[in-house]
């Protein structure tokens, strides 16, 4: 199967040159030949073992004990009271 890896990155908004974009078509050729080759499972198969169940532990919020001035001493950029982090959405 080909991929189009170009096609994808451009969806995904990636700059790549063409040796990753080769690079990358090869590992998700790979990776699509080795789901096609999954064995299929019959009947109801959740992996899930009954006799011995997950607990979850339960949520219980702890608070902290250092102080806002302390953050905001080791904090590297501070504006308003308030840590300043790098932007990650635009």
């Amino acid at each position: 199967m080909k991929i189009d890896i170009n096609h994808i990155a451009k969806l995904a908004r990636l700059k790549m040159d063409e040796q990753q974009a080769e690079k990358f078509a090869s590992q998700m050729e790979g990776i699509i030949e080795m789901v096609a080759n999954l064995p299929e499972i019959e009947g109801v198969a959740t992996g899930l073992d009954t006799s011995n169940p997950m607990r979850l532990r339960e949520d219980v919020a702890v608070p902290s004990s250092a102080k806002r001035s302390e953050i905001l001493e080791n904090a590297p950029q501070v504006e308003a009271g308030c840590v300043v982090v790098p932007r990650i959405v635009e």
